[in-house]
């Protein structure tokens, strides 16, 4: 392996990058997340009334399911011109986008008020936080990135991904002590409302830490070169989604086929399993919510320690591990949720979810890995989003499709098992990426010197 040509970013700066990445995606990550606790608790009865109680659900889940729609739109918009005009810009703008489309859910009227526009209102700002989130990632997890150096950057991407359950925890946390506190009535007529309208509060926090960090070096460093070729050679940049088709085309599909088990698997076990223990085991909201509530903290706790693995051994075996493993665990999940009780629940969720970090952790320095710098926001962005509309959208909608048809769980932990072994073979058919250097991760290809020996 050549030396790496890309300095290290000063641990002191390095981890107030990380804040800054980790506090924007646990912002945007309670936005989403919140919207889906919503879905399953109590959109169904505000915006769909006239529906019987499982077909509202299903439709609360639909317009869970737009946002979803809407995240492939935005990483080729925010891949674009993150690869054009830095990391940076676009992380302040999606932060903007979904914090105030979140806010505006909290302001809206509902179907006893304005009828039909109600549920109309709510699918166009799904759509807005979709398009933000479809960005946000990308541009986190590689701020990150190109600014750590490849001996920990398994540890340190991995910190941006912890906000997913931070934003999930932070989510659940709020709506947990709101149904504590507040009748099923008052809960159902504002209460609701609260956690949304917080996100104005959260949105003006995560801005003022964003805008405090500096550009990816490692960005900077190949805009400066770009320009140079310009101005020498009257070169001219591909456009990144064309360079990404073009020479990245394989490390696209493998990164969609990795995601296939980590999204199905990770909304099939906090936004689904509320409307399944709460409607077929007969649980309490308050003990659905609790469950995914403390295996949200345990989740938080153990994504960075397999991001530390994936440094020792290499992302492909991690990722792996939780595959095989999602897989495995979905007969036991639901045998144990079927049981009732809370602790129970909570055993099934939280070893669910550890299981999923083994995914989620070495993702962020995996599909970073992939690309060169100059169409990495692009090619990450569309391995991770794309994917999403045919495993995260549509997860839940699926589950609970399933349920009302077959009225028990094993089809959908076939489902899930299906998405595992899918995510398997994508993984099995990518080079270990944990000894590349971002820096010189050609635009053409990934120079075989570059990757290990026993890749």
């Amino acid at each position: 392996m050549a030396a790496a040509t890309t300095a290290p970013t000063p641990p002191g700066s390095l981890k107030r990058i990380v804040a800054a990445s980790l506090i924007g995606t646990t912002i945007e990550w309670y936005d989403f997340f919140l919207y889906g606790s919503a879905a399953a608790l109590v959109f169904n009865k505000l915006f769909f009334p006239e529906s019987d109680p499982l077909v509202g659900t299903l439709l609360s889940f639909l317009t869970y399911a737009v946002g979803f729609a809407a995240r492939p739109l935005g990483a080729l918009v925010f891949g674009h011109y993150g690869d054009r005009l830095g990391r940076k810009k676009l992380l302040v703008l999606s932060l903007l986008l979904m914090g105030g489309a979140t806010f505006a859910i909290g302001l809206l009227p509902t179907h006893a008020t304005v009828g039909s526009a109600a549920p109309v209102l709510l699918t166009v700002l799904r759509l807005v936080q979709g398009f933000a989130l479809g960005g946000e990632w990308g541009g986190a997890v590689l701020l990150v990135s190109e600014h750590g150096d490849a001996k920990r950057r398994g540890f340190w991407a991995s910190w941006p991904q912890t906000g997913a359950p931070a934003g999930q925890l932070l989510a659940t946390g709020v709506l947990s002590a709101l149904t504590a506190l507040l009748s099923d009535a008052a809960f159902t007529s504002w209460g609701w409302r609260v956690p949304f309208l917080l996100s104005g509060v959260l949105v003006i926090v995560g801005l003022w830490i964003r805008l405090s960090v500096d550009e990816s070096p490692v960005f900077k460093a190949a805009l400066a070169a770009a320009e140079e070729r310009k101005a020498t050679a009257g070169q001219v940049e591909k456009m990144p989604l064309v360079a990404v088709l073009r020479h990245h085309w394989r490390d696209v599909l493998i990164a969609m086929g990795a995601r296939m088990a980590e999204n199905i698997s990770y909304y099939v076990i906090t936004a689904f399993i509320l409307v399944y223990a709460t409607t077929e085991v007969g649980l309490t909201k308050q003990t659905a919510l609790n469950a995914v509530l403390v295996a949200s903290a345990v989740h938080f706790a153990v994504i960075p320690a397999w991001g530390a693995l994936s440094d020792r051994i290499g992302r492909r075996p991690v990722y792996l591990i939780g595959a095989v493993g999602v897989g495995a665990w979905m007969f036991p999940f639901f045998a144990l949720i079927d049981r009732g009780g809370f602790g129970s629940l909570l055993l099934a969720v939280t070893v669910g979810l550890v299981l999923h970090g083994a995914m989620y952790a070495p993702q962020a320095a995996f599909f970073s890995e992939m690309f060169a710098t100059r169409m990495r926001y692009s090619g990450a962005s569309i391995g991770a989003q794309f994917s999403s509309v045919a495993a995260g959208a549509p997860a839940p909608l699926i589950a609970t499709a399933l349920l009302a048809d077959y009225g028990s769980s094993t089809p959908i932990a076939l489902y899930v098992i299906a998405a595992a072994l899918l995510t398997v073979v994508a993984v099995a058919c990518a080079r270990e990426t944990r000894d590349r250097d971002l820096g010189e991760i050609a635009g053409d290809a990934v120079p075989r010197s570059r990757v290990r020996a026993d890749a």
